[in-house]
């Protein structure tokens, strides 16, 4: 968990595939973005109780954030959707391959204040032409930025071997976050551990050089 001045961030990792699924709480007003409802519900539920400890105010989730349309990261968002009436949001380009509805189509520069939660949405396009990042800046610490399988700690995500798409995501990459964002960023990815923009910044001409 990472308890900052006016939010806490917390996750779990659920499914085979170890995805992560992440919740914002607002400490002021108990509302949540959650970032991909990627499977078992039941647990996802839990993580969102389990932010009551966070905030004196009673917690409700208010958004719903698809990184981007594949299968192993929507499992759960029909049921979760359908048990909480709240809004759904997803990159505008992938928006007609995600199964569940969309209510709010996401594009590059957006800025969606909930409740005291402002993120920033970085389009990211090679993964999937949709492909997002959110950005949460931290007024007394690092920014925080959720990659989905756009960034990872040791290189970008899966373009299945399309040079085409590797260098479209590598460019937004380079630009749109290293070029960015400094070094203290933390990487909360899609699977597996975190990491940093500084750990990660010198390994750049490499990713380029192999071409994944």
């Amino acid at each position: 968990m990472h308890d900052l001045n006016a939010l806490t961030v917390r996750s779990i990792s659920v499914s085979e595939m170890s995805n992560k699924v992440y919740v914002l709480t607002s400490k002021s007003s108990g509302a949540q973005v959650l970032i991909d409802a990627a499977d078992d519900a039941p647990a996802i539920f839990t993580l969102l109780a389990d932010a009551q400890k966070d905030t004196k105010a009673l917690v409700r989730l208010a958004l719903i954030v698809t990184t981007h349309s594949h299968w192993d990261h929507v499992r759960a968002l029909g049921e979760v959707r359908e048990l909480t009436r709240v809004p759904t949001a997803a990159g505008l380009d992938d928006v007609a391959d995600i199964a569940v509805p969309t209510d709010i189509p996401l594009h590059h520069g957006d800025v969606r204040n909930v409740d005291g939660i402002e993120v920033e949405v970085i389009h990211l396009r090679g993964h999937t032409p949709g492909s997002i990042a959110l950005l949460y800046r931290d007024s007394h610490g690092p920014a925080h930025l959720f990659t989905g399988d756009s960034l990872f700690p040791g290189g970008l995500g899966n373009t299945n071997g399309d040079a085409d798409r590797f260098s479209s995501l590598y460019n937004d990459v380079v630009t749109r976050i290293f070029d960015y964002l400094p070094d203290d960023t933390l990487v909360h990815p899609g699977h597996g551990a975190g990491t940093t923009l500084g750990a990660e910044r010198s390994k750049l001409s490499q990713w380029k050089q192999r071409g994944w």
